[in-house]
């Protein structure tokens, strides 16, 4: 999909509804509004008072100062909740007086709150005015099993808040085939289009001298394979080869790995952290490692390659897309004895791992651009109000 940005046309009234400002979901609304910010949109954001830390509420109040309609926060919990209606009461207040031309739904919670809230806006204006309302799934719910309860919730709430959709938005290929294959083949319109970086992001960055050997750097849970990269560093121990890892992330969740680190003998090798910026992470490590046993378009794989780091990733999810005609070098998901010998032949020669990560940056760059990601959606904006956004095939 390509669409040209007209710079002549009425600047939009923007909405994002999410959920937890923590992770990729968050990264992609940051950095999507800052730059319609940057395009001359009006833009706003609506998110939890729950969840995230320090960190996060760091980059919020920095965000809410970029963003001409402000940043309200108002507890939002993960599961579905009687407390929804009073966070949904206060959410058509807030937004209503905005007047927004597109209000833009982020996960299954943002979307399941900002679909409504529009189509009732729309209502109230009348004639007066269209709402746009758009949803990007970003792949989380689309991990539940369609048979078990919870993925019978969700993907039957997904079906009827599709009615009240006028355009999907995928960040990958693998994302939008998984919600034909759970969900249903969408009966409104669709697209995919990839997250992006900046440009600034592409430039190297070299790690400290008393840099460890590989680092980990996400949310701690098991679907992210936390378990496989302690075991395969323990595996490699009683090889005699001593790895050093930074495992970087909110505290929820850490405590498990820290006991397993230490059940396996490995405590004096792994030092866990709270989040830090990305790049800033990059640094205390000289390889990145993703042994992810699930993901949809995952951000530190595409920020890792940019700032020209060796990965080691799995081959899951929307990772293939992301390397592209390297995606034979990818790993099989939980499987400790592969990540095991991939990292061993890492450390055994830097040289080719450095060499091979240029290739990898150097084919990236092109591809996975912010300022192209922000003008296609701005795009779907303008087709969805003007009754033109494509139907998916």
């Amino acid at each position: 999909m390509d669409f040209s940005l007209n710079t002549a046309a009425k600047p939009l009234r923007i909405i994002h509804v999410f959920r937890a400002p923590v992770g990729g979901l968050f990264r992609h609304v940051n950095d999507l509004a800052t730059e319609q910010v940057a395009n001359g949109h009006e833009v706003g954001v609506v998110c939890d008072s729950l969840a995230g830390g320090a960190y996060e509420d760091t980059l919020l109040r920095e965000l809410g100062a970029r963003l001409p309609l402000g940043l309200i926060r108002l507890p939002m919990r993960r599961q579905i909740s009687p407390t929804d209606l009073v966070a949904t009461s206060r959410m058509v207040s807030h937004i209503a007086g905005l007047s927004p031309d597109v209000i833009h739904g982020h996960g299954a919670k943002g979307g399941a709150y900002g679909r409504p809230i529009g189509t009732w806006l729309g209502a109230w204006f009348g004639r007066r005015k269209k709402v746009a309302r758009i949803y990007t799934p970003h792949g989380g719910s689309m991990h539940y099993d369609p048979a078990g309860l919870k993925g019978r919730v969700y993907f039957g709430a997904e079906r009827l808040l599709e009615r009240m959709t006028d355009a999907l938005i995928h960040v990958s290929q693998f994302e939008a085939d998984i919600y034909c294959e759970k969900v249903q083949v969408p009966r409104c319109a669709a697209y995919v289009i990839p997250n992006g970086l900046r440009q600034d992001e592409f430039v190297p960055v070299a790690p400290h001298p008393d840099a460890r050997d590989v680092l980990f750097l996400g949310a701690f849970r098991d679907l992210k394979g936390i378990d496989v990269l302690i075991e395969a560093i323990a595996r490699l121990q009683t090889e005699g080869l001593r790895v050093t890892a930074n495992l970087v992330g909110q505290p929820e969740g850490r405590a498990e790995y820290v006991a397993l680190a230490r059940q396996r003998g490995i405590s004096g090798q792994v030092a866990f952290h709270d989040p830090m910026p990305a790049r800033a992470a990059f640094a205390t490590a000289r390889a990145v490692i993703v042994p992810s046993r699930a993901e949809s378009m995952p951000y530190v794989v595409l920020e890792a390659i940019a700032a020209g780091l060796p990965t080691l990733s799995s081959n899951v999810g929307s990772i293939p897309e992301i390397y592209g005609p390297f995606a034979g070098e990818l790993l099989p998901a939980g499987d400790a004895d592969a990540l095991a010998d991939a990292i061993k032949a890492l450390l055994a020669n830097p040289e080719h791992a450095r060499a091979a990560a240029k290739a990898r940056h150097d084919w990236l760059m092109p591809r996975f651009n912010i300022a192209k990601m922000a003008s296609d959606i701005s795009g779907v904006y303008r087709a969805s109000l003007a009754g033109e956004a494509r139907r998916a095939a």
